[in-house]
């Protein structure tokens, strides 16, 4: 055994101490933290030939990478849609690394059965019907491309080809209708070999980014032969839902695929309040959700949810002599593309076992809560305008003046960190709140950055 492996195998308690007291330090230190940092130019430095053991490989990190780091796991990092860890999740995370289980298959460890406990509290968690299975993947950009490939093989078999076998080229011409698309379904169906330019986009309603039912019909006419719709439960810029139960209705007159894309609007699921929001999410065909969003699980984590796992085995099922046959309880292997995978159910499992629904439920209404006080506390600064109303927990809005210049600002004080966006042409900056840790105070000290840079 190398020299340096051997020692720190026989120090390894001092060096986990180590690290649990520097992690600690940090998660302590987290509301001082610049929520985003600026990268200084990494200069290359060459791989050690002996190695530098497990303490001076800490030290080198905390001295040459960690400042770099960002606050992302802070109260006021409010880009894209990024939850942080909560204190359970995080145990779970360090217990992920520590088993080390290649949750693949059952052949020598329970921990697909944790994985599948944790998917059935899931589905519990978004009242989703027990016909639903739901297979972990890395986040909602995997989650709605293993979607879409079911659809994309439900195409083949209502046109009597398998796809998986015959290739894409089988289908023919296919259409992705869809109102206002996450940027990754482009990317999925760019991967599937279906094409970017198969995605048709519907009108939405007037000032909205739900899709016009009454468009999704007459385009869904037109066509001829199954279709795919990807609906949206909680867009990016706005938060808008679609009308799911509308859309699920046209299937007594049209023959569709119905992907529905929730990654954080499904969490309006938890809270009566919001819960109509998403009225018809189990009528889906395939649903994403992405978990270290407003579960506040480390990175990463989301859920692919299904009603045709047969059809999930006939594109991802793999076959070799040393692994298990699909059969009617199949391995993980055979539901997503990847053949090994980390056991990321378990921060999730840690998570939901630790807060249940009611701590998951106060995180996602306080969340709410605050990002109404930020939209209604940013609406009174100067040149502010909001481009939508706060239906949930995303404020989206318009600056005078150069946005970039603002976001530059708002990121270089350390005090926040947003994201720009656009809607309906504007130039717009985004706002969103999906942190277990943020509090009141916090969107008073955005607030108060704003209003000192505008």
């Amino acid at each position: 055994m190398d020299s340096r492996l051997a020692a720190d195998l026989g120090d390894l308690p001092d060096l986990l101490t180590a690290a649990r007291d520097y992690a600690a330090g940090i998660l302590d230190g987290l509301d001082q933290r610049p929520a985003a940092v600026p990268p200084p130019a990494a200069i290359p430095v060459p791989l050690p030939v002996q190695g530098l053991g497990g303490a001076k490989a800490l030290e080198l990190f905390r001295d040459r990478w960690a400042p770099g780091f960002s606050g992302s796991a802070g109260p006021r990092y409010l880009g894209f849609v990024t939850g942080g860890a909560t204190p359970a999740a995080l145990v779970g995370d360090w217990l992920t690394g520590t088993f080390d289980q290649n949750a693949c298959t059952r052949q020598d460890s329970s921990a697909v059965d944790l994985e599948r406990e944790t998917v059935a509290w899931l589905r519990s968690l978004f009242r989703l019907k027990g016909d639903f299975s739901g297979t972990f993947v890395t986040g909602a950009t995997m989650s709605n491309t293993v979607g879409l490939a079911i659809g994309r093989e439900w195409l083949g078999e209502r046109r009597g080809v398998s796809v998986a076998r015959q290739g894409v080229a089988a289908l023919g011409d296919v259409s992705v209708l869809s109102g206002s698309p996450h940027s990754s379904v482009y990317k999925a169906l760019s991967m599937l070999g279906i094409g970017r330019d198969q995605l048709r986009l519907v009108p939405v309603g007037q000032d909205r980014e739900a899709v016009d039912v009454a468009a999704l019909d007459a385009a869904l006419s037109k066509h001829e032969g199954p279709a795919i719709v990807v609906a949206n439960a909680g867009t990016v810029n706005t938060v808008d839902f679609d009308d799911l139960v509308a859309i699920a209705a046209l299937k007594e007159r049209h023959d569709f695929w119905l992907h529905v894309d929730a990654a954080f609007g499904g969490f309006a699921a938890l809270t009566p309040a919001h819960r109509h929001l998403v009225a018809g999410l189990d009528l889906a065909d395939s649903l994403c959700i992405d978990l270290h969003k407003w579960l506040n699980v480390p990175y990463d984590a989301a859920v692919q949810f299904t009603r045709r796992p047969d059809l999930q085995v006939s594109v991802f099922q793999n076959s070799a002599a040393y692994l298990t046959e699909p059969g009617p309880d199949p391995d993980p292997f055979h539901l997503t593309p990847e053949n090994s995978r980390r056991l990321r159910a378990l921060p999730a499992w840690f998570a939901l076992a630790a807060y249940g629904t009611a701590g998951h439920r106060e995180i996602v209404e306080r969340n709410v809560a605050l990002a109404h006080r930020f939209g209604d506390a940013v609406a009174t600064l100067p040149g502010v305008r909001l481009l939508s109303p706060v239906r949930l927990n995303v404020v989206c809005f318009a600056v005078e003046g150069d946005p970039a210049a603002v976001l530059k600002a708002v990121a270089a004080s350390g005090e926040a960190f947003l994201t720009p966006t656009v809607h309906r042409g504007v130039p717009a900056l985004r706002a969103a709140f999906s942190n277990w840790r943020t509090r009141p105070a916090d969107v008073d000290r955005v607030i108060a950055v704003l209003r000192d840079i505008l």
